[in-house]
């Protein structure tokens, strides 16, 4: 069943992730549809310093809104900045350095920014990582999972206060096509089991948080969630964890712009606010989470024990910390 998944995927992923797939996806966009300003609007995007979440960043910045920059490294942020505000002409522009991995530090850093701003519009939860050896956190979590799950599911968690007293709140979520290959699995969610895969760990990571997303749309009625896949993108997260993918791709990968477009689409139109709350997006159109006869779907029990362990791992943080 995995070949076959495996196999799916990759053939419906050089039709349709490539950047001839977005080509051909956007004859279909409604061009009107980002033609909107976002002034007085605040959106905070992790990983904000490159790749899609820059190219987010800099599209939101141009039609007016307010960017909080979530970012693990100071001076990779600080010339982002400079480049967004120079080129948007927006100076509302703010930095705020966290590493989404540290777990303890993602909640005192929305805790604080709870006290500190009196809304949040948008949550754009971008920020991920694919670590090939397992490694942990100070609080033990693996560091996969600590950035793409824990840390996606404490920030958001905490800000949910914050976002529902705020005008037409949104959280979209940066997933991945990947996960299509990958069951959720409750059993094993530290990766300590078996031979370690780096790639299939962070794919685990992503179906997790589809699944996160089905759960916070049907608890937050008052906030659209989405999560959504940019495609096979030209990022340096790509070309960094994933040396030989990026090579073979080479220029059929798609812009960083192509990536981040229905990040921007879901985070700002009056299109996507339209949508069913929980959806998985693939260019601007919800897309099934599962490939047909993959046989990933998850029991309601297994989803209860999912979110249960998230409960349980985030309390553990937090009242070490209170």
């Amino acid at each position: 069943m995995s070949l076959y998944r495996n196999a799916v995927w990759f053939l419906n992923g050089i039709h349709q992730y490539t950047r001839k797939g977005y080509e051909a996806a956007f004859k279909d966009f409604e061009p009107q549809d980002l033609d909107v300003s976002v002034v007085g609007r605040s959106f905070m995007i992790t990983g904000a310093n490159s790749g899609i979440g820059r190219a987010t960043g800099m599209a939101i910045a141009k039609k007016g809104g307010t960017v909080h920059m979530v970012c693990r490294n100071k001076d990779k942020a600080e010339e982002a900045r400079s480049d967004i505000v120079s080129e948007s002409g927006n100076t509302e522009v703010h930095v705020h350095i966290v590493d989404m991995s540290e777990t303890h530090k993602v909640w005192e850093f929305a805790e604080a920014f709870k006290r500190q701003y009196p809304a949040l519009n948008v949550l754009i939860n971008n920020a991920g990582c694919m670590v090939h050896k397992r490694e942990v956190n100070a609080e033990g979590l693996e560091k996969n999972f600590a950035t793409n799950t824990m840390g996606v599911f404490i920030l958001t968690q905490t800000l949910i206060p914050l976002l529902e007293k705020s005008r037409d709140p949104r959280v979209i979520t940066v997933s991945s096509g990947g996960m299509l290959v990958q069951k959720l699995r409750v059993d094993d969610l530290q990766s300590e089991k078996g031979y370690f895969d780096g790639v299939m760990v962070y794919a685990q990571n992503k179906r997790q948080q589809v699944v996160l997303t089905q759960q916070w749309a049907e608890a937050n009625p008052a906030i659209h969630f989405s999560a959504m896949h940019p495609g096979w993108v030209d990022t340096p997260a790509v070309s960094t964890s994933m040396p030989q993918f990026h090579q073979m791709m080479g220029e059929r990968l798609r812009s960083v712009e192509q990536g981040a477009d229905t990040v921007v689409w879901l985070s700002s139109s009056r299109a996507a606010a339209r949508t069913r709350s929980g959806q998985f997006f693939q260019d601007r159109t919800p897309v099934p989470a599962h490939l047909p006869l993959a046989w990933t779907h998850s029991s309601t029990e297994e989803i209860q024990v999912f979110m249960t362990q998230l409960e349980n791992l985030a309390r553990s943080v937090t009242e070490n910390l209170m």
